[in-house]
C-alpha cells in the first residue's frame, strides 16, 4: 500500500525529496538543496546548488560567502524532475519560506520555523492547505502563550526612561530578532540611535539594503561610555556578560527570546529585564495553524514533539515525529 508523501524522506541530516533528488535544509553538504531560510541550524555553505528566496541567498553569501545560488521569489514555481516546488513567506525572519512541494496530486509544505505574530522586518506566514504539512515545534507546549509584542518594547523603553545614568543593554539572535527588536522600537516611536555590537552590524546592513528601516545605528567601537547613557544598546546573546560590556555605562540587561518566559532561563544568564519575544509560533498559534490549514497528516520535525503528536491525535489527525538532528533552540 502506497503511504501518503512516501516520495519524500526524513534523514537525520534533513528531508529528501526523492523524486527531484534533493534536500531540504540539509545539516551537510549536498548537490542539491531546497533552503527554508538563514539561521545556521537550517543553512549550511558547501552545497552544490541552492533553491532558497534572494534574500536567504543574500544572508547565506554573507555568512559563508558566494553561493552557487538559484533565487526563487515568493509566489515563483520552479520544477526539479517531476516535482513542482514553490516558496511561500513563513514569517519567521527575513527571507524565510515555506516550501511547498507538488507531485502527483499530492501536496506537502515544509515550513521550515514560522509565526504568526506581525513583524515589520519580514513577509507574514501564508497559510496553505496541503495533504502533509511539516511543523516545527519548539514552543509546542501549553505553557507557551506568547505575551503582546507592543507590551514588551514598551517594557523595554519605561526602563530605559526610567534610568537615564543607565544603558539598556539587549542580547538578541544576530539574525532576525536584533533587526526586529530595533524595528519594533522605531514603531514605538523611539527614534533615537541605537548603539550595536559589531557582531550585529553585517546583518542589520544587509536588512536595511532590503528595504527594512533601521534608523541610525551606531557602533560601541569608539564611543565614550556616557555617551550610551540612556540610550538602547543591543548585542548576540553571548556578549550580555562577556568583558565587551564592561565598557558600557551600567547597563540594565535584557534579553529577547521566546525562552524567557522560563524564569530559571533568565535567571541563569543574569537577565535583569527579561522580554519575552520569539520568532517562532506558540502553543495557540501552531494548533490554530494546523486547524487552519486542516492537514492529512502532521509531521514535526524538532521542538516539544511529543506534545504537538499527542494534540494531533486527540483530533484524529495522524502525526509523527522526525528524528531530524543539528535543529538548536537558538537564542529565539
Amino acid at each position: 500500500m502506497v503511504k501518503l508523501g512516501d516520495w519524500i524522506e526524513p534523514h537525520p541530516h534533513g528531508i529528501h525529496v526523492k523524486p527531484a533528488d534533493a534536500w531540504i535544509d540539509p545539516s551537510e553538504p549536498t548537490p542539491q538543496a531546497l533552503v527554508t531560510h538563514g539561521h545556521a541550524d537550517h543553512a549550511r555553505g558547501g552545497h552544490g546548488c541552492v533553491w532558497a528566496t534572494p534574500e536567504t541567498l543574500a544572508i547565506m553569501a554573507a555568512r559563508y560567502g558566494p553561493q552557487n545560488g538559484a533565487p526563487v521569489a515568493y509566489g515563483e514555481t520552479i520544477r526539479l524532475g517531476e516535482v513542482e516546488i514553490g516558496f511561500v513567506p513563513a514569517g519567521h525572519v527575513l527571507g524565510s519560506a515555506q516550501i511547498v512541494l507538488d507531485y502527483r496530486g499530492e501536496r506537502i509544505v515544509v515550513s521550515g520555523d514560522y509565526k504568526r505574530r506581525a513583524d515589520p522586518t519580514c513577509t507574514p506566514f501564508e497559510p496553505v492547505p496541503c495533504d502533509v504539512f511539516v511543523t516545527e515545534a519548539t514552543f509546542a507546549l501549553p505553557v507557551f502563550r506568547h505575551p503582546d509584542t507592543g507590551d514588551e518594547i514598551d517594557k523595554l523603553l519605561a526602563r530605559l526612561h526610567a534610568n537615564p545614568d543607565r544603558c539598556v543593554l539587549v542580547g538578541a539572535y544576530a539574525l532576525g530578532k536584533a533587526q526586529r527588536v530595533i524595528a519594533e522600537l522605531r514603531a514605538r516611536g523611539h527614534a533615537a540611535p541605537i548603539y550595536i555590537h559589531g557582531a550585529l552590524a553585517r546583518l542589520c546592513d544587509l536588512y536595511a539594503e532590503h528595504g527594512v528601516h533601521l534608523g541610525e545605528l551606531i557602533p560601541v567601537a569608539g564611543v565614550a561610555k556616557a555617551a550610551m547613557a540612556g540610550h538602547v544598546v543591543m548585542c548576540p546573546p553571548g556578549a550580555l556578560n562577556d568583558r565587551w560590556s564592561r565598557r558600557l555605562p551600567d547597563p540594565i540587561t535584557a534579553m529577547a527570546s521566546g525562552w524567557m518566559r522560563v524564569r530559571q532561563r533568565a535567571r541563569q544568564k543574569n537577565i535583569e529585564l527579561p522580554l519575552i519575544l520569539s520568532d517562532h509560533a506558540d502553543w495557540d498559534e501552531l494548533t490554530q495553524t494546523l486547524t487552519e490549514i486542516a492537514p492529512k497528516e502532521v509531521w514535526v520535525t524538532h521542538g516539544r514533539e511529543d506534545a504537538l503528536v499527542h494534540w494531533c491525535m486527540t483530533r484524529q489527525i495522524r502525526a509523527r515525529a522526525l528524528a531530524l538532528v543539528g535543529f538548536e533552540d537558538e537564542d529565539d
